[in-house]
Formats: C-alpha cells, sequence, structure tokens
C-alpha cells in the first residue's frame, strides 16, 4: 500500500510539472491565464466511518484553476493591438456564434471587418452617419472607408486684439484694395455646402473712439449692399472689452457663390472675447464650423474602447465601440 502512496504522489509531481510546462510554454502567448494546479489527499471508505487515527492513502489533482489576474501590457505599433485593463473579455463573433477572449491581437479582413487571427469577428456598437455611437445590440465591428461628407460653416468666431491708439477716420473711405483706408485685416477659410474652400477676409476701421466698423470680403469680392456697408460695427467700453448693450452679436453673414453648392453662403460671424487695448494689432483665435469632405486616413481605439477615423480634412469621427463582456464567476467557464 505504501507503494501506491508514493506512486500517487509521483504522479500528481508529475502532473503539477505538466501544468508548470504549460504555462512557461505560454508565456509569450498574448491573452494567455497561467493555470494553477490544486491536490486533495485522499483516504478509503469505511463502512465504520473516518477515525483519528486514519492514514491517507495517497494524493490526487483534483483541479487545474485559471489564474485571473491582470497581466502585462506592452506597447504595440498596431493600432488593433488591445489590452483589457481589469476584468472583462472582448467579444467575438463566428458565423453568429458568440465567444470570448482575453486575445487582443486583431487584425482587418478585405472587408474592414476587425478580426481574430482564425476570422472572427470583434463585436461592439455601431456608430451612426454622424459618428454618435448607438447603443444598440452589439454586432461586427467595421472599419468604413467611405468619405465624409462636407459640412458648410454655419458659424465663424473671430477673437482679435484691437489697437486703441489708432486715429479714426470715416466709413466712406474704406475701400479694400487700399490698405491706407483701413487699419487692420484678417482672413479665414470657410466651405460651402460643396466642401469648396473660400476665403473670408475682415477689416477692421476705426471710426469713432472705442467704435470699430468691420468689412467683409469673400474671395477678394465685397460683402455688402455698397463698398461702404460694413459687416457691423462692434463698440468697445473704457476696460477695453466689447459693450454688449450697444453692439448686436453675432451679425448675420450672406455671400453668393458660383461653385454649383448652396447659394447663397449664409452664416453667424461673432466676436466674443475680442478686446481694444493700447497695444499692437493681434489676432487671438479664428474658429469655424464648416469642413471640406474627408478620406479615411488611419484610425485608432481610445481607452473606452471607441474605434476613432482620423480623415484627411483633420475631422474625427467614431465609427464604433467595443464592447466586452463579463462574468460573476469567470471559472466557470
Amino acid at each position: 500500500m505504501s507503494f501506491q502512496q508514493g506512486l500517487s504522489g509521483l504522479n500528481a509531481a508529475a502532473k503539477n510539472l505538466d501544468v508548470i510546462g504549460n504555462n512557461v510554454a505560454n508565456s509569450n502567448t498574448i491573452g494567455f491565464k497561467g493555470s494553477q494546479a490544486q491536490f486533495a489527499d485522499v483516504f478509503a471508505n469505511s463502512l465504520t466511518g473516518a477515525t483519528g487515527s486514519a492514514v491517507g492513502i495517497g494524493t490526487s489533482l483534483s483541479a487545474v484553476r485559471a489564474l485571473f489576474g491582470q497581466g502585462n501590457i506592452n506597447v504595440s505599433a498596431n493600432p488593433l493591438d488591445l489590452a483589457i485593463n481589469g476584468q472583462g473579455f472582448f467579444r467575438v463573433s463566428a458565423n453568429g456564434t458568440a465567444s470570448y477572449t482575453r486575445s487582443g491581437q486583431f487584425q482587418l479582413d478585405k472587408d474592414g471587418y476587425i478580426i481574430t487571427a482564425n476570422g472572427s469577428r470583434l463585436t461592439g456598437f455601431a456608430a451612426g452617419a454622424s459618428g454618435t455611437v448607438v447603443t444598440a445590440s452589439p454586432t461586427d465591428l467595421q472599419i468604413s472607408r467611405s468619405d465624409i461628407p462636407p459640412v458648410a460653416t454655419a458659424a465663424a468666431v473671430v477673437n482679435v486684439s484691437l489697437d486703441s491708439r489708432s486715429t479714426a477716420m470715416p466709413a466712406a473711405k474704406f475701400n479694400l484694395n487700399d490698405p491706407s483706408t483701413y487699419h487692420s485685416a484678417t482672413s479665414m477659410s470657410v466651405y460651402d455646402s460643396l466642401g469648396n474652400a473660400h476665403t473670408l477676409s475682415l477689416y477692421f476701421l476705426k471710426t469713432a473712439s472705442n467704435a470699430w466698423s468691420v468689412f467683409g470680403a469673400n474671395d477678394g469680392v465685397q460683402i455688402g449692399a455698397t463698398s461702404t456697408t460694413p459687416l457691423g460695427t462692434l463698440k468697445f467700453d473704457s476696460a477695453g472689452a466689447i459693450d454688449t448693450t450697444a453692439t448686436s452679436l453675432p451679425f448675420n453673414i450672406s455671400t453668393a457663390v458660383a461653385t454649383g453648392a448652396t447659394t447663397p453662403l449664409a452664416f453667424t460671424l461673432d466676436f466674443a472675447g475680442s478686446t481694444q487695448f493700447g497695444s499692437s494689432y493681434g489676432v487671438n483665435a479664428l474658429n469655424q464650423d464648416g469642413s471640406t469632405s474627408g478620406r479615411l486616413s488611419g484610425f485608432a481605439i481610445g481607452s473606452g474602447g471607441i474605434v476613432l477615423g482620423r480623415y484627411t480634412n483633420g475631422e474625427t469621427r467614431a465609427q464604433g465601440q467595443i464592447v466586452l463582456g463579463n462574468f460573476p464567476n469567470p471559472q466557470g467557464l
């Protein structure tokens, strides 16, 4: 009997080495969870029940448990190499059958689906045409290679600092082709409904103490009913800030375009934050909400699982969000 007890110990040790060997063999397997051998004492059955002097008859391997602790996270140059920080599993689908994995090595197939090495598709929430993630049922995530449409400018914001030391002159003298008839100028791009860029030029002319007329031109053609019609007037208080009681903002701009796009191009022009101080003229910010069409130039996946497409027009747009699965008892999988 003692020979059988010793032999059971050798068998248990061999199985423990099998578990250790499997852990070592998979040390470079991404998403692999190491295992631990668990052993149990073995006693012979007795009709009269166990006694305090009972001697065991050896040991046995009772279970091999996976260790679900957090592994190391390594940096990779592949934007589709993902890692889960904490609990959870990637949910993948193969012909409609869902399965779960901790391995985050993904790639794109010819149709733009994010897949594992064996072809299972990563699932998550899809995004609508505007880039809004729709949190409905998980679906196969696909990187769309379609261009995003242009967006016509609807609002523009200009932040400038005008020089209060400038000498006032009558607005009737303004001539966009004569720099001596205005004090300062700047320009920015705005976009029509087809994504064509137009140059909006702005000219600032001081007409009285703390009062400035703002003239504009689209692609070199002055905007306004007459050559002396400004887009609007900016009035400042004694502290150099815009006097909101005497200035009507934003300005409403309407200018004709001849590109086949919707005409006129209409948008609002705000000067929020602009100032007038006793210092040289400067442009602090030029912003507008339009854009030309964009072609997919790359993509990235953020810490929240959002798949962001990068486009040639400088825009980013969500293409979906990865969904993780979790289980109350991972050992039961």
